[in-house]
């Protein structure tokens, strides 16, 4: 669940805001409630991902070893970038 809330202020049709106030009234739900669900769902949909506020966050990945040379020595960290060899 979320702890922090920003605010997202958006213009529409007052005939379809009533209507939506309305279904969500009969479905014992806030606008509120049904516009984060539609957000969320969204995300999903498109494959963002996000951390809720108040949630723990993901752990880090771990580091990955520097790229070995056919010697087995580590190169340089710009070599390894560029794909040049040392």
């Amino acid at each position: 669940m979320e702890l922090k809330t920003a605010r997202l202020t958006l213009l529409i049709d007052p005939a379809k805001k009533a209507a939506f106030e309305l279904l969500c009234a009969r479905q014992d739900k806030t606008p509120s409630q049904v516009v984060r669900q539609l957000i969320r769902d969204y995300l999903t949909q498109h494959g963002v991902a996000y951390v809720p506020s108040g949630a723990a966050a993901p752990p880090a990945e771990p580091e990955r070893a520097a790229p070995r040379s056919p010697a087995g020595r580590a190169r340089p960290a710009a070599a390894a970038k560029s794909g040049k060899r040392g």
